[in-house]
């Protein structure tokens, strides 16, 4: 009886979390739609809403995949695909421009493979997750007297891992993704175990210095760019931001027509494949501003509910993790997930600089949501391999 019992427990479809995948399957079904409403305005040739289908399937195999790896052995090879995406990175930086290796829009960050291109960074933001979590994990493993020194030199670790990959990634020209991995460290950082005493200065020390850059940007661009590295079509970023209607013809283009769409869309919308305001790209980064526009206040509402609600259940899901690792990723990735949704949509209304950060799970793209879903398969593999209770195991 009580074998008969545990394999009933333990059967597949009890150890699948389903919760997870119905999310995952209402961000599709949103995605789809609502690229293939922006297919309307006729500035495209191809159906980017059947590639978006296409990239779905293969990133449910990506996850699918990756949950049946147990998440000891995931950590066990964290370290070494870590290693492999450092590597990939740099050699973007290293090799020419090549048909495999192209410049798009001005960044070399891509690897062309015939028509499907695959960006590392994007790769890199699930594997630093893993990385620091594997690391915190066996700090906290061979510390056995906890006090500052071990926490600043755990803080150091912490550091040091992360600064290779956003190097590499800020000499590509890619901001926004750099800006990804800070907020993930600062969320790694909160259930690191560091005392407050050392990570408050620290949360304290960025704020002033990014109000600092903000305010050097407007009155003194010229040493930003000079100590910094930072080009001016990123500076102009910041002045299009506060004064987009200056900035109308120009950097502010995007945003002054976000405003537009997203505010005639009014309470219900225009309806599906009903958007009036033109918007390049607006399947991509601006794709809320396809939202707003076609679906109003109440469909714009309805895609928050859905990735707030999602971040609430990897919250809970992480409180009942006692393995650091898996709290640790889980916390890392729900910081994710909750900076792209604030930094996407808050770009599109103003509240924050435009970065090409896209709507997690929503925007068109391939890297971008075959990276969240080897995440979405880190998650699974969690709950697959401890579906009732989160005991921990001994690491590597």
């Amino acid at each position: 009886m009580n074998t008969s019992r545990q394999s009933k427990h333990n059967s597949w479809g009890r150890r699948v979390d389903w919760i997870i995948i119905a999310f995952l399957i209402l961000f599709a079904l949103i995605s789809v739609t609502v690229i293939s409403s922006a297919m309307g305005g006729g500035q495209y040739s191809a159906n980017f809403s059947i590639r978006q289908i296409l990239y779905y399937i293969f990133g449910f195999i990506i996850a699918l995949f990756i949950m049946m790896i147990s998440p000891k052995k995931l950590m066990k090879y964290t370290y070494l695909l870590y290693g492999v995406l450092c590597a990939s990175l740099l050699l973007l930086l290293i090799v020419p421009e090549t048909p495999i290796t192209p410049i798009i829009n001005g960044a070399k960050s891509w690897y062309a493979l015939g028509p499907i291109s695959v960006q590392p960074s994007e790769f890199m933001k699930i594997v630093l997750i893993m990385t620091l979590a594997k690391l915190i994990t066996r700090h906290h493993k061979f510390t056995f007297n906890k006090s500052i020194e071990t926490d600043f030199k755990l803080l150091f670790k912490i550091i040091g891992i992360s600064l290779i990959p956003m190097l590499l990634i800020l000499f590509q020209n890619d901001l926004g993704t750099m800006l990804v991995l800070c907020a993930i460290i600062a969320g790694v950082l909160i259930v690191s175990g560091i005392t407050w005493k050392i990570i408050a200065p620290i949360f304290i020390a960025g704020i002033v210095f990014g109000a600092s850059i903000i305010l050097s940007i407007l009155y003194k661009p010229s040493l930003i760019e000079s100590l910094l590295g930072i080009k001016t079509y990123q500076l102009g970023r910041i002045s299009s931001w506060l004064d987009p209607y200056t900035y109308s013809s120009s950097d502010g283009y995007h945003l002054t027509e976000s405003l537009k769409a997203i505010g005639s869309g009014q309470l219900l919308g225009k309806g599906y494949n009903h958007g009036e305001v033109y918007i390049p790209e607006n399947h991509t980064d601006f794709i809320f501003s396809v939202i707003g526009e076609e679906f109003g206040f109440l469909g714009s509402v309805v895609v928050l509910l859905l990735f707030l609600g999602f971040i609430f259940y990897l919250s809970r899901l992480a409180a009942k993790n006692t393995f650091s690792y898996n709290k640790t990723f889980i916390i890392g990735f729900a910081t994710l997930i909750l900076f792209h949704v604030l930094q996407n949509i808050g770009m599109t209304i103003q509240l924050l600089p435009i970065t090409g950060i896209p709507l997690p799970f929503i925007s068109y793209g391939g890297s971008a949501l075959w990276s969240l879903m080897f995440g979405v398969g880190v998650l699974l593999s969690i709950s697959y391999h401890t579906p009732k209770q989160y005991s921990d195991f001994s690491s590597n």
